[in-house]
């Protein structure tokens, strides 16, 4: 099929980018991941398009473009709260929106969340690295929009108004409880360290990105000659180097680390994390493996039966 403009950047945003779920499979080469910080608002944003769940979405970061429909479209904007206007009217955020040729998008002032999610019926059109069109600006696969630029894809009829029940919709807060996974270098720590971990607040610092949160909290100190081999590290991992700091991987993390791992976010709230603004605090709560597959299976549930009940309306 061939792809059509369906954009015109007329100002980039901050950070904006195209991002799905990843390009799994290459970390043994030393591939990032990369893909979506939040992948349930981008998982339902694609869902309530039409789209198969994995699609590439826009993803924005705190401060958003402005985008001229080159012809008509159906969007849907999810995540975080960034004021989003057609044609400087309010935009419903969480449902399906029909654009017409010439209308425009833009975005207003940040309020709750850091990034948020646009998807088009039909798809975008991005050139496919390892599998996946995610950017990894760091790594040199894709880019961030500029102005000027022209976005394709291929757009298809979808009606407007699909949407979550407000009930559905995620709340993003400044302050958060997340649940880890203990390990699995549990044993490098010391007891008042572990203890600090989850009892103190910790605090997001302002040079976190993509790569990983790094976080300001009460020293988590480890026993003397703590080292460990470097391994692979997962989405969430939370490594403290030897100044007792945690540092939270993200997206775009390394595909190996040698820093020990005190725990791992579970990834059911790892969309908490992405959407939880610089300055804001998390407080840790350990879980068991069986607790953090139940709250996995229970997302994956949501997500199965968004898709079937958008099927069978359209």
């Amino acid at each position: 099929m061939q792809s059509k403009q369906i954009f015109k950047v007329h100002k980039p945003g901050v950070l904006t980018t195209f991002q799905d779920m990843g390009r799994s499979g290459f970390q043994r080469f030393g591939v990032p991941v990369s893909g979506a910080m939040d992948r349930f608002a981008l998982q339902v944003a694609n869902i309530l398009a039409g789209n198969p769940r994995d699609y590439a979405c826009l993803e924005v970061t705190l401060v958003g473009p402005k985008l001229e429909a080159v012809q008509p479209i159906t969007i849907a904007i999810t995540g975080a709260a960034l004021n989003p206007k057609i044609n400087q009217q309010p935009a419903a955020m969480w449902k399906t929106i029909r654009m017409e040729k010439g209308d425009r998008l833009t975005f207003g002032g940040h309020q709750t969340g850091v990034r948020a999610y646009i998807a088009v019926a039909g798809g975008f059109a991005a050139r496919e690295v390892f599998g996946s069109m995610s950017a990894d600006l760091k790594s040199g696969f894709g880019s961030q929009l500029e102005k000027e630029d022209c976005i394709y894809g291929y757009p298809k009829d979808s009606p407007a108004g699909i949407g979550l029940e407000p009930s559905q919709i995620p709340r993003y807060s400044k302050h958060i409880r997340a649940a880890v996974i203990e390990g699995p270098h549990s044993n490098v720590f010391t007891a008042a360290g572990r203890e600090h971990f989850f009892t103190s607040p910790h605090v997001v610092d302002a040079s976190s990105n993509r790569m990983g949160y790094r976080l300001q909290s009460e020293k988590i100190t480890l026993k003397k000659h703590a080292e460990i081999w470097s391994e692979a590290v997962p989405f969430g991992g939370i490594q403290v180097p030897h100044n007792g700091q945690p540092i939270i991987l993200m997206a775009d993390r390394q595909t190996t680390g040698g820093y020990p791992r005190i725990g791992t976010v579970i990834s059911y709230d790892l969309p908490k994390i992405a959407q939880l603004i610089p300055k804001g605090e998390i407080t840790f709560y350990p879980i068991s493996v069986e607790e953090a597959q139940e709250k996995a299976v229970a997302m994956e549930k949501f997500l199965r039966e968004l898709k079937l009940f958008r099927n069978h309306l359209y």
